[in-house]
């Protein structure tokens, strides 16, 4: 019980955060830039709260006994054999969804280009963290297999994903745009369920994915680099053949 508590207490201090985080905003026909800027500073803290939240709340469970003891009761539920590779795939859906959403002709915010750019700035970064990270802390695994445990690489690129399918579907389809925070969520899940990482590892690694790709939809580096915008001949999509994944790219002449 006293673990449940603890959970739900902090859900319901996350949810506090992510409401407070969704301030209203009074819209005015004429802006300055200092008004515009102050706006934008708004709306990147606001982005932030959330994992900040996940951040901080992974900083203060590390080590504790209350991870420890919830990891332990975890595996005891499913048994200490217990082993179920899901982890290794499902942190790839959201990018599938992405392409496959683009080759429907759902309409997101960039091209297809600007999309894989930013997919691709945003994991070398987040990834980039979260090893340096490991190396550093040297946190030993749930299963003492070695000493990368903290944070979750598997989190860090699972969510990092999921925040790209947000920032590109968000205004159009919302729903959709956040189905990929189940995908992540599950990833994480399962690195606890498979003893490869504890909570707060967990959380370190959602934090960073998020926080890192919302900087970087935020700021837009590289914006005005698409040699492929203007043309209306290419096709890009994930494909499956025969247990294989890859992807389709055409062009037209």
């Amino acid at each position: 019980m006293k673990i449940a508590s603890k959970l739900l207490l902090g859900c319901f201090f996350l949810n506090v955060l992510s409401f407070n985080a969704q301030t209203t905003q009074s819209q005015q026909n004429n802006y300055s830039l200092d008004s515009l800027q102050s706006k934008k500073s708004r709306t990147v803290l606001q982005k932030s709260m959330v994992p900040a939240s996940l951040i901080g709340l992974g900083l203060i469970i590390n080590g504790s006994d209350f991870e420890r003891n919830l990891q332990s009761d975890l595996r005891d539920k499913v048994g200490n054999d217990y082993e179920f590779p899901i982890d290794d795939y499902i942190l790839f859906v959201p990018i599938v969804q992405m392409y496959a959403a683009d080759a429907l002709g759902m309409k997101a915010k960039n091209h297809w280009f600007d999309q894989t750019k930013y997919l691709f700035i945003s994991n070398v970064v987040s990834t980039g963290i979260s090893e340096l990270l490991k190396s550093l802390i040297t946190k030993t695994r749930p299963d003492t297999t070695d000493g990368n445990s903290f944070p979750s690489g598997h989190s860090t690129i699972a969510f990092t994903n999921a925040a790209v399918l947000q920032n590109e579907f968000q205004n159009t389809s919302p729903v959709f745009a956040y189905s990929g925070y189940a995908f992540a969520a599950t990833t994480g899940v399962f690195r606890m369920l498979n003893n490869r990482h504890y909570l707060s590892d967990v959380l370190m690694g959602a934090g960073i994915g998020i926080l890192v790709t919302q900087l970087v939809y935020h700021f837009e580096p590289f914006k005005n680099f698409n040699p492929f915008k203007k043309s209306k001949n290419i096709s890009f999509f994930p494909q499956y053949k025969e247990k294989t994944y890859g992807f389709y790219f055409s062009y037209a002449l």
